[in-house]
């Protein structure tokens, strides 16, 4: 079934709206400090009529013979569009830390980098992220580079989504 934009949808959000709906899929995770894995993920971009997405996601460890495992990330947060395809996100998330994303929108692609990162005290160092979503033969394709742990920025996550 095609993808219509809903009527009462914010003009502003027009340029973002490829990323409305619920989406499930799985993904591929890596880095130097840990082992590869594969997970699971339900993720929503929501409206209400204003100008702004809300957005969360939940993730899940896939177990090597493909079943659900322990719950990984939570993440929320919202979605601004700015003049000139210009937007802004802002995300919290429950290991400790909140993040604000600056980035533009380009057709279906939506690409953005940090700005700024705060952790509690108990929070793992992190220090800076970069995302790109996009909308790939009718998939959300998305990945999340990250600086952490002493590590330089580098791929860490990435995901195919379908539209639920």
């Amino acid at each position: 079934m095609p993808f219509e934009i809903p009527a009462d949808l914010h003009p502003d959000l027009i340029p973002v709206a490829f990323l409305l709906g619920q989406w499930h899929g799985n993904g591929h995770g890596d880095y130097p400090t840990i082992e590869a894995f594969e997970f699971g993920q339900e993720a929503g971009f929501t409206h209400d009529g204003r100008p702004f997405l809300h957005y969360f996601s939940r993730t899940w460890l896939i177990e090597e013979d493909g079943s659900a495992g322990r719950p990984l990330a939570l993440e929320t947060g919202f979605l601004r569009p700015r003049q000139d395809h210009e937007v802004e996100l802002l995300l919290t998330h429950q290991s400790g830390f909140a993040e604000i994303y600056y980035g533009s929108v380009d057709g279906a692609r939506l690409v953005l980098s940090t700005d700024a990162v705060v952790r509690t005290s108990s929070a793992k160092e992190y220090v800076a992220g970069h995302r790109m979503y996009g909308l790939v033969e009718g998939d959300l394709l998305w990945t999340f580079d990250m600086a952490a742990v002493g590590q330089e920025l580098q791929p860490h996550i990435w995901a195919r989504l379908r539209r639920s």
